[in-house]
């Protein structure tokens, strides 16, 4: 719709809709039967699974119009939101994070989180390439696939 961006080299698939004022950085992936509504922004190389769903209203009701309430939600570069899974607006999605098929996201979730279920709850960390990962006693993990060394300090995890 007038007013959104698409960046350069995002697929969008059957019955997407993408809203005014919706941000797709560069390398996004919209699955078929997802919805984008105004105030959502994906960073560089997110994946919008199939039927995904944001909401971008607290509290709809149709005879009330909130359009000035919309509430932003930000899907930060590299995360992926799998197939049925609901963002509920005004949560951001961390970089790199990897939200369940069917997940029903009530916070925030920090980068390289995996979380999954209603409400979803985080059940470990992945790397960039989605790849779960084991922490040693010290606080850190190497990735399986890529080799890069992940540190977890403070409840975050971060490239080390």
């Amino acid at each position: 719709m007038p007013g959104s961006i698409i960046g350069d080299n995002c697929i969008l698939g059957q019955n997407v809709m993408i809203a005014p004022g919706v941000i797709l950085g560069d390398g996004v992936k919209v699955q078929n039967n997802v919805s984008i509504y105004t105030g959502v922004i994906c960073e560089d190389d997110v994946f919008l699974g199939p039927s995904m769903v944001f909401t971008n209203v607290i509290n709809p009701r149709s005879f009330v119009e909130r359009k000035e309430e919309f509430k932003k939600t930000i899907i930060k570069r590299g995360a992926t939101i799998g197939a049925n899974a609901t963002i509920l607006c005004g949560n951001n999605i961390g970089a790199y994070a990897m939200i369940g098929a069917g997940a029903v996201v009530t916070k925030n979730i920090p980068d390289y989180a995996l979380v999954v279920g209603n409400p979803a709850k985080q059940i470990g960390w992945v790397s960039k390439r989605g790849i779960k990962l084991n922490f040693d006693n010290d606080n850190k993990a190497t990735c399986n696939e890529g080799g890069e060394l992940y540190i977890l300090k403070d409840g975050l995890v971060s490239l080390g």
